[in-house]
């Protein structure tokens, strides 16, 4: 990583200068744009571009994030040379919601998400590669959480999509607050009461602004604080927790995902953030152990444990930060 590109992950001492000016110019260069999904749920996707990039990454985000809040991170990859698109999953961001109460996190089916990111990957970076071969020497993918799940299901359906990908601290399972079999008992019966099925998982509820003091997502200050002003600016962007029939599809992929990983053989690198308590670390290291016995190992057999970090590693404090992006464009360097 050259001098230039490194210095530009130190930003938190001067975040508000940053994100108010340069990062708010690059930002008013973006293309925005939408297209159906599955039960024509629109989804909506954002683009930087420029004609002197020759690779591309596709960023996909994690449960109730938005592109909008994803702009440093493409301010970041588009500066080290990638053009960059993220798209916003159905049911959060400024996508489509398939209940009333677009509050709630929720989907009819995990593979929606799937099926979504086929349609994205079909018509905006395989279309292009058609049309113009040319364009991109190299496609990588970048995902984080829930978007390293859906991306995992995705790469088992079509591995030679991307020539590489990173999966930043992926739900390969959940870190739930009792045993696994009693949560499935729950999610279960819950199934057949469709006015429970669809309502807040126990525990969760409406989105709030809670205090940096009492987040676990990042190290982060000013990141966690950008990130909470921009769902308190927009509304529509607000998802809060997640319905007992999300918590079943998930779970039930997290599962599923162990049993793909056999199909999976686009060359990976996960990072694992050491003190996550949203997914489940232990399922991560199971995940590159299925890799590894399928005869196609994650990078260096088992996940990069990135020491100290919470599990929004693309936000966490400048330090550990530096540490998530240099393995990030080291894995991608590997495919000139």
């Amino acid at each position: 990583m050259s001098p230039e590109i490194s210095g530009l992950l130190l930003r938190e001492k001067q975040f508000s200068a940053f994100v108010t000016g340069t990062l708010l110019d690059f930002w008013r260069q973006r293309e925005e744009g939408e297209f159906p999904g599955v039960d024509d749920v629109p989804i909506r996707f954002v683009r930087f571009t420029a004609p002197q990039h020759s690779r591309l990454v596709v960023v996909f985000p994690g449960r109730i994030e938005s592109y909008v809040k994803y702009g440093e991170v493409a301010y970041y990859l588009f500066q080290a040379g990638y053009d960059v698109l993220i798209m916003d999953h159905r049911g959060q961001g400024r996508s489509g919601r398939m209940l009333e109460d677009g509050n709630r996190g929720h989907v009819v089916r995990f593979g929606d998400y799937v099926d979504d990111v086929e349609q994205f990957w079909l018509h905006h970076v395989d279309a292009v590669k058609t049309a113009e071969p040319e364009r991109y020497k190299r496609c990588f993918a970048l995902a984080h959480s829930m978007g390293g799940a859906i991306l995992g299901h995705f790469l088992a359906r079509r591995p030679d999509a991307f020539d590489a990908a990173v999966l930043c601290a992926p739900m390969c399972g959940i870190k739930l607050p009792m045993p696994g079999w009693l949560a499935s008992r729950i999610v279960a019966w819950a199934e057949l009461h469709p006015r429970i099925r669809d309502y807040y998982a126990i525990g969760t509820g409406q989105w709030r602004p809670l205090p940096y003091l009492i987040n676990v997502l990042t190290h982060s200050r000013e990141r966690y604080r950008r990130s909470v002003r921009a769902y308190a600016d927009e509304p529509g962007l607000r998802v809060g927790g997640p319905t007992y029939h999300w918590m079943r599809e998930s779970m039930a992929a997290g599962r599923e995902l162990m049993a793909l990983a056999a199909h999976i053989t686009t060359p990976l690198l996960l990072l694992q953030a050491q003190e996550d308590i949203v997914v489940d670390n232990h399922s991560q290291d199971a995940f590159c152990q299925a890799l590894a016995e399928a005869g196609h190992p994650c990078a260096g057999g088992t996940p990069v444990v990135i020491a100290g970090a919470r599990h929004e590693l693309l936000f966490e404090e400048d330090g550990i930060r530096a540490q998530v992006f240099t393995h990030i464009l080291n894995h991608f360097a590997q495919y000139p």
